[in-house]
């Protein structure tokens, strides 16, 4: 492959990531979204709860220790982006709870619309609301304190969606 070929494909990635995410930020939750979605990474019993729930649905795809496949950011040969970390070195936290609620229920390819391909599937009809939530919750659970900061920054209304 040429340089120009690495270039436009690069390029190309670039743009399905930005209109990926203008439609996160421009999504309006519905209300009972904003009203019922709040992770709990405090509660303990819900955070176990997760991780089981987490290591038989998720750790395949997104890793046991939430690190994500290798080279996440670049598309695979199937033109898909491998499962992105879910630890404080990927994007998940820069969303709000609601959002996070929505990708896992729905998966991103009903979210984001039009030809979007994801291997990520939507997990309504596999797990229920309250699964989804403790999955989150675990999830959150094991960011640092930083960035769980920043993370309630954004539920706030103080940074993305």
């Amino acid at each position: 492959m040429t340089q120009r070929t690495y270039i436009f494909g690069g390029l190309g990635l670039v743009l399905t990531l930005v209109i990926g995410l203008a439609y996160f930020v421009l999504q309006e939750p519905t209300t009972e979204t904003i009203l019922s979605i709040e992770l709990r990474p405090q509660d303990a019993g819900l955070v176990a709860t997760g991780h089981q729930i987490y290591t038989r649905n998720c750790a395949s795809c997104h890793g046991s220790n939430l690190e994500g496949q290798p080279n996440w950011r670049r598309r695979n040969a199937n033109g898909r982006l491998p499962a992105p970390p879910h630890d404080e070195t990927g994007h998940t936290w820069h969303h709000a709870d609601a959002t996070l609620f929505d990708l896992t229920k729905y998966g991103p390819a009903a979210l984001i619309g039009g030809t979007y391909e994801s291997d990520m599937p939507g997990y309504e009809g596999t797990l229920t609301d309250e699964e989804i939530l403790a999955v989150l919750s675990y999830i959150k659970s094991q960011w640092p304190e930083d960035i769980r900061s920043q993370h309630d920054q954004i539920n706030a209304g103080n940074g993305h969606r």
